[in-house]
């Protein structure tokens, strides 16, 4: 039946088979509505689907980089992973076993939160993967409790749980308990606190975040990273966070400098009325893939 012009597929960039087809990609889009230790507004379960919404949107050519991404590397869409069954144990397991499985098959994965409780199985299977890794975290929280209301996989410890796997860097950190502040000094971790760095000039301390990572970077953004004023649809907003050329620009340069292996964006609570914060989740991913495989 050709009778009517189709839809767009639901795919991330609304992208036809051509270049959606898991063969031919090279990144690997994975939705992880993942929010089962959430503990203020709850909603991040949505944030998958308002960003593959987006992404059907966005203009597809990179006036920066000069070229349409999609096409030098393919992206596929896989369907969400269901994390409403079984016990939270069981579902990171299962996160562990699916990143395993796209890193064997030479994917780049691209996990769309969802609570960022999903970070360190994604790592723990991409530090099997790539020896000298670290992780490059953009968030307002710490999120280096050893456990959070009895839950050592909470949200709130995600990066605890990192750290035990491998070093990280932490950009944009505003917010912390006093428990997380003491252990610091004992954690494979370097911070860059938000109050240093939101005024500072970029070459003053992109350079350094760079150095302090190592060959091999696993990504992992939280969206509440981002200053309340360009994404407040967060579960938990912090003001005094970065911009958008604060973080497209330490990314260009850690794509540059390092290789960047796989990644995460997370905490994505989408609003009624506010499409600019789900679009600007989905602008991000789509950017941070042209840096990444399409440096110039």
């Amino acid at each position: 039946m050709s009778s009517y012009t189709p839809a767009p597929p639901s795919n991330f960039g609304g992208l036809s088979e051509e270049h959606s087809q898991y063969e031919n990609s090279r990144a690997v889009i994975f939705p992880v509505p993942l929010e089962r230790t959430t503990t203020y507004e709850h909603g991040t379960r949505n944030g998958p689907a308002a960003i593959l919404a987006a992404s059907g949107n966005m203009e597809l050519y990179d006036e920066e980089l000069r070229i349409e991404t999609y096409r030098k590397i393919g992206i596929h869409t896989l369907p969400p992973i269901d994390t409403m069954n079984g016990t939270l144990e069981n579902v990171l397991a299962e996160l562990r076993e699916a990143q395993r499985e796209l890193l064997d098959d030479g994917k780049f994965p691209v996990a769309l939160g969802g609570e960022h409780s999903l970070t360190p199985p994604l790592v723990t299977a991409t530090a099997r993967k790539f020896k000298n890794l670290s992780v490059l975290q953009i968030d307002a929280h710490a999120d280096l409790r050893d456990e959070y209301q009895g839950n050592p996989a909470s949200h709130a410890s995600a990066m605890r749980r990192v750290v035990e796997v491998c070093p990280a860097v932490q950009v944009g950190i505003r917010s912390l308990s006093v428990e997380e502040a003491k252990a610091i000094p004992h954690l494979r971790t370097k911070i860059y606190w938000a109050k240093d760095i939101v005024r500072a000039p970029l070459n003053n301390w992109i350079a350094k975040v760079v150095k302090d990572l190592s060959p091999n970077v696993y990504l992992t953004i939280d969206l509440d990273g981002f200053d309340p004023s360009l994404v407040p649809a967060t579960g938990t907003p912090e003001p005094g966070g970065l911009d958008w050329h604060q973080v497209i620009s330490l990314v260009r340069a850690v794509a540059r400098h390092k290789k960047i292996v796989g990644m995460d964006v997370v905490e994505l609570l989408p609003q009624p009325g506010d499409h600019a914060s789900d679009f600007l989740a989905a602008k991000l991913i789509y950017k941070c893939l042209g840096y990444i495989f399409c440096k110039r």
